[in-house]
């Protein structure tokens, strides 16, 4: 399964996903396991993230990244520094 997905897009690419209508999420520095039901694509103006797969796959993450998660994918989420993003579900 492919997992993780970084992309880096300019101010005009994100505006044109907009971005702004998004759902907004943060978390002080944690550790908890996650599974997506759905597809979903976040876009980080602010943290570090390390994401560990059940497959053994660590990817790291931060400010001015999106982020696609494919449907199904479990895996263990690191905030190393504080998260404030926007998502949207598909």
């Amino acid at each position: 399964m492919s997992n993780v997905e970084i992309i880096k897009l300019n101010d005009k690419e994100l505006e044109d996903l907009g971005i702004d209508s998004w759902n907004k999420w943060g978390m002080d520095p944690s550790s908890f396991d996650w599974e997506y039901d759905s597809d979903e694509t976040a876009y980080l103006f602010k943290g570090k993230v390390k994401v560990t797969t059940e497959d053994g796959q660590e990817v790291e993450f931060g400010a001015g990244d999106l982020v696609k998660f494919p449907a199904g994918l479990k895996c263990r989420w690191h905030i190393l520094e504080r998260v404030e993003k926007v998502y949207k579900l598909e």
